[in-house]
């Protein structure tokens, strides 16, 4: 079965810095676009950023996080990461990874494979 498992979440003050990981199983990890969502309290989930199957390739950042946040893959590895800087008291969510996106890569019901979350608290 397909497993994305997040990792790298945690309490950092403003300003600071994370990253994130997705270990990926069960699929043909260098065949999908991998995509970061985030979901706070009270809020629907919406869309971080995305990158297509090649290391080095094409990404897209929403306006929220883009300058600050950075995605990135290693295919021998199955994982995808997203490095977080400059980190705001805004960013607070928890963050998922996701896979093999059918639609639109900005929407969550294109994809179809989901990890569980890890928690990011930025404080104030």
């Amino acid at each position: 079965q397909v497993q994305l498992v997040e990792s790298g979440g945690g309490l950092v003050q403003t300003g600071g810095s994370l990253r994130l990981s997705c270990a990926a199983s069960g699929l043909t990890f260098s065949r999908y676009p991998m995509g970061w969502f985030r979901q706070a309290p009270g809020k629907e989930r919406e869309f971080v950023t995305v990158m297509n199957s090649n290391e080095g390739g094409g990404t897209f950042y929403a306006d929220s996080v883009k300058g600050r946040f950075t995605i990135s893959r290693d295919n021998a590895k199955s994982t995808v990461y997203l490095q977080m800087d400059s980190l705001k008291p805004e960013d607070t969510a928890v963050y998922y990874c996701a896979a093999d996106p059918s639609g639109s890569w900005r929407d969550a019901d294109a994809y179809n494979y989901w990890g569980q979350g890890t928690q990011v608290t930025v404080s104030s």
